[in-house]
């Protein structure tokens, strides 16, 4: 790959961006594709919260309360810990959304007829079902207790979002909903234009190559989509008062990585399109929508039927949200979720190289 052309093709786009700002319509397809999107996608029941066990007690009292939450079809053991670290570390990665923790003399108090203490952990890094879950969690152990005609003391606690405020959990989703609005549609039509116009005749007889070109074209939208989330990640954390628990550092590295994700979308879907009409369709259909549907920006994707869970893997919104929340809210590090970080990674070098191909196809 040549420098010197790259950086040719930078300045030439940049001059671009700055004459000609583009300018988007809404399509009336829209609206009929996003009501069936939603109608089958959104779903505000709360069952198979996957739930984690810590179990110091061990008695056949202890693992009646654990079948009793099983039993409810509210919740699913997702495993069980013998540490409260192990624990914690699942709910920081989200492999968990509630833990129960029974004490060792949980049976004994109840023999006793004494008050037994259970604690339960609710991830509120989704507030709209946090309380809907600790409210299931604490209903069965009510019922345990009247069942057993013992009391039994339920401590709940809410971590990474104690206040449960619905701004806590939004605008960290934001920051990845937003990258994928505008970057691969500006990219997609920037391109697309020059085919209408007949100007990428020029590119064709030219010495670049098409990786060459597609770098030129990647570049510039993607430090200005670099700008976007600065500025986004600034509002979140200055005005809505969002509390920042990890690196901001980290959050802006792999933002960087997501946001040359969401460009190449941007130049993918403009190798498939030869017109601006049809490349804003196809950018808003398959980046905008599902970032907003399948992401887990507004809606668990825990909650969706099994078959919208493993579609929800095809969009990489869905592993930058759960990286912007797990640094914000779980000030989680890179270790912690190094597998969304990986898989932006591949996704990024995917789509890229998908572009280079489609663009030399055509070429040849």
């Amino acid at each position: 790959m040549n420098l010197s052309r790259v950086l040719a093709v930078i300045e030439k786009e940049t001059k671009e961006i700055v004459r000609d700002p583009v300018t988007v319509a809404v399509a009336m397809l829209m609206p009929l594709v996003m009501l069936f999107l939603f109608g089958y996608a959104i779903s505000f029941d709360v069952d198979g919260v996957a739930m984690g066990l810590l179990d110091h007690d061990r008695s056949a009292e202890s693992r009646a309360l654990v079948d009793r939450f099983l039993a409810s079809g509210y919740f699913v053991l997702a495993d069980s810990y013998h540490s409260a670290i192990e624990v914690e570390t699942a709910l920081q990665r989200g492999a968990v959304k509630l833990a129960l923790i029974i004490p060792p003399d949980f049976a004994d108090h109840l023999a006793r007829g004494a008050s037994a203490p259970v604690q339960v952990l609710v991830d509120g890094t989704f507030s709209a079902t946090a309380n809907l879950v600790a409210a299931y969690a604490e209903t069965i152990i009510a019922a345990f207790g009247v069942q057993t005609v013992r009391p039994i003391e339920v401590a709940t606690r809410v971590w990474y979002n104690p206040s449960l405020r619905s701004v806590n959990y939004v605008v960290p989703g934001l920051f990845g909903v937003i990258l994928m609005a505008f970057p691969p549609l500006l990219t997609a039509l920037a391109i697309t234009r020059e085919k209408q116009t007949g100007s990428i005749q020029q590119i064709f007889a030219s010495p670049l190559t098409p990786a060459e070109f597609l770098s030129g074209k990647l570049i510039p939208y993607g430090l200005i989509a670099f700008l976007q989330i600065v500025m986004v990640i600034a509002v979140g954390f200055l005005w809505f008062a969002v509390p920042l628990k990890g690196s901001v550092l980290l959050l802006l590295g792999v933002g960087l990585v997501y946001v040359f994700t969401t460009v190449g979308i941007g130049l993918l879907v403009s190798t498939l399109t030869n017109s601006q009409l049809a490349a804003m369709m196809l950018a808003l259909i398959i980046s905008l929508m599902p970032s907003f549907l399948f992401s887990g920006f507004l809606f668990p994707i825990f909650t969706m039927p099994v078959v919208l869970q493993l579609y929800t893997r095809l969009f990489p919104a869905r592993y930058f949200v759960d990286f912007s929340r797990g640094v914000v809210l779980k000030g989680a590090g890179l270790v912690d979720l190094a597998p969304s970080v990986l898989l932006l990674l591949a996704y990024t070098l995917a789509i890229f190289a998908l572009a280079v191909w489609r663009f030399r196809k055509k070429v040849a």
